[in-house]
């Protein structure tokens, strides 16, 4: 999981517009990264899709005063409140953001065309009525940093027990770039945002990184059906724990402003 998912991008970036640490135009080249564009549908007082700085604008005048996401996996809905239809489709996307101050929240619907390596994404956020409630199984931060260490710790010693810790010229080109972008000083958070969370974000990453290395490259000595169901069995609770990592950093911005109420 090298890259952030949409979800968390629209939260990070949407939260620094609502407290003014970034402009408009700034705020919507972010939350499109390499995308060719993003656009809003659904949005009350709008006929057909409209693009992402009317939108953001529009949902702020409407009462949204911050941004939450939402990551869910079957049998676990991570940041949802409902209703079931807001819920079933973030399921389906595997990924939303949801108001905070007004009922909204958008869905990401992505289409992508053309050759290889020339790939044109576009991005369609359904805007619909979500359900006021907290969110569903979001850690704080520091229960989140602490469940991170535990499952890191966890995962590795049975991955290198079985003998499929990730490795190969794949994974290791994997690491690099990663690496590299740590070096580069990508900004792993928007402007505004406590240092806890962006320390937690890229461990959840690294973690998530982890996970995404083993399941793919790390075949090692995992050769047996026994063998492949214990490291299924040893990942599937580290990348929970990462999923809801994830979550709790772009949540931060919320939850401080919950606390400050």
């Amino acid at each position: 999981m090298l890259s952030e998912p949409r979800s968390g991008r629209l939260a990070a970036w949407g939260n620094a517009l609502l407290a003014g640490s970034v402009s408009p135009d700034d705020a919507a080249l972010a939350i499109v990264g390499d995308d060719a564009v993003h656009r809003v549908e659904g949005l009350p007082g709008e006929a057909g899709p409209v693009g992402l700085t009317l939108a953001l604008g529009r949902l702020r005048r409407l009462g949204v005063t911050g941004w939450r996401v939402a990551l869910p996996a079957p049998g676990h809905p991570l940041g949802l409140s409902g209703p079931p239809d807001f819920n079933a489709r973030a399921l389906e996307a595997e990924e939303a953001v949801v108001g905070f101050g007004a009922p909204y929240g958008l869905v990401p619907a992505v289409t992508e065309a053309g050759p290889a390596g020339d790939v044109h994404v576009e991005v369609v956020w359904q805007c619909l009525s979500v359900r006021e409630a907290p969110p569903a199984d979001v850690p704080s931060l520091g229960e989140a940093e602490r469940e991170l260490a535990e499952a890191l710790r966890d995962a590795t010693s049975v991955l290198t027990r079985l003998d499929v810790a990730a490795s190969g010229p794949v994974a290791d080109a994997a690491r690099d770039a990663y690496r590299a972008r740590a070096e580069a000083g990508r900004e792993v958070l928007a402007p505004g945002y406590p240092p806890r969370a962006v320390r937690v974000l890229e461990l959840a990453q690294r973690v998530a990184l982890l996970v995404d290395l083993a399941y793919d490259h790390g075949h090692g000595g995992a050769v047996s059906a026994a063998e492949m169901a214990a490291r299924v069995a040893a990942l599937r609770p580290v990348e929970r724990v990462a999923r809801r990592a994830q979550v709790a950093a772009y949540n931060a911005y919320v939850e401080e402003r919950e606390r400050e109420r």
